[in-house]
């Protein structure tokens, strides 16, 4: 009995150690993996080496998961300078400006383009981290950029992907984590809303659709939310269908009076469909509701149309 009790003591230090063991090379690997992105990028010299020896002794952890997407993602990438004619490009500010023989603005871009094989197994390997660390909104992040990097101008997967999110969101019974913490509902439909101004600036017809398709789903599963709502108007604002985009922002504001995005996109409308008796309205909810400076304009702007009466 005594030997019996012996042995058990022993097989459970060799556990510890061993447990103990593999935590301590790990954070070895961790620390070789995080010194030699610093010098030579997440797929520079030697990365590929660090992360195979890293799973050997440590398959699950999320970093190392993580790592393993970023090298193959950035292996996958690579990128090209492009001249537009657009003083904005997919969203992004010009690299550079110059102007052709005739004096025109010539604006140049960097853009990214991937290898498809690569790129899939940058995926697969995304998706393995996910598979086991499924709670992570982090990750399922991770891939929605992803997505939306590679479709640039078209962001049809990014779109189905967040769609199903959402979905996957209100059927859920526990909380999801982001940076190793707990995080609420709010925090998961700020986010998307952050999805959504993406697909705006982005500024393609595509992405446009993406923005509202996107915003009508989330305002489906968050209807007190005004932000979706003002994004369904926005997008038809930017159609010039003024009527629709009326609507949608006089039903936020009937809740939400002091919403400076439906007082100033309203304010828009009514300059546009010089409209004067609403223009009056909008100035006033922006002389009650709106920041210092724009109080001060609205204020000037509503005695000047008094004056002209």
């Amino acid at each position: 009995m005594i030997m019996r009790r012996i042995i058990i003591v022993f097989s459970l230090l060799v556990c510890c150690v061993t447990t103990s063991g593999q935590t301590s090379r790990s954070e070895i690997y961790e620390q070789k993996y995080d010194l030699l992105v610093s010098k030579f990028g997440p797929a520079g010299v030697g990365v590929e080496t660090v992360l195979d020896n890293w799973e050997k002794v440590d398959s699950t952890n999320v970093r190392l998961m993580l790592a393993r997407f970023e090298l193959l993602f950035e292996k996958s990438r690579s990128t090209k300078v492009v001249s537009r004619s657009e003083k904005k490009y997919l969203g992004m500010e010009p690299l550079l400006t110059l102007k052709d023989s005739t004096g025109v603005d010539i604006y140049y871009y960097q853009e990214s383009e991937f290898d498809d094989a690569l790129y899939g197994q940058a995926v697969q390997a995304l998706d393995k981290a996910i598979g086991t660390w499924p709670d992570k909104l982090d990750l399922r992040f991770v891939k929605a950029n992803a997505y939306i990097a590679y479709e640039k101008e078209s962001p049809d997967m990014a779109l189905a992907y967040l769609v199903d999110l959402a979905a996957l969101d209100a059927m859920r019974n526990r909380p999801w984590t982001y940076g190793g913490e707990d995080v609420s509902e709010d925090f998961f439909a700020g986010a998307l809303q952050e999805y959504c101004y993406t697909f705006f600036n982005i500024g393609t017809d595509s992405s446009m659709n993406a923005f509202r398709s996107l915003s009508e789903v989330m305002l489906e599963h968050y209807p007190e939310n005004p932000g979706f709502l003002n994004n369904i108007g926005s997008y038809h604002l930017s159609k010039a269908d003024y009527k629709t985009a009326r609507k949608c922002y006089s039903k936020v504001l009937k809740k939400h009076p002091d919403d400076l995005v439906a007082i100033k996109n309203s304010l828009i409308i009514a300059r546009r469909t010089k409209d004067l008796k609403f223009e009056k309205k909008c100035l006033g909810w922006m002389v009650r509701y709106g920041e210092e400076t724009d109080k001060a304009a609205a204020q000037a702007r509503l005695s000047a149309l008094e004056k002209e009466r």
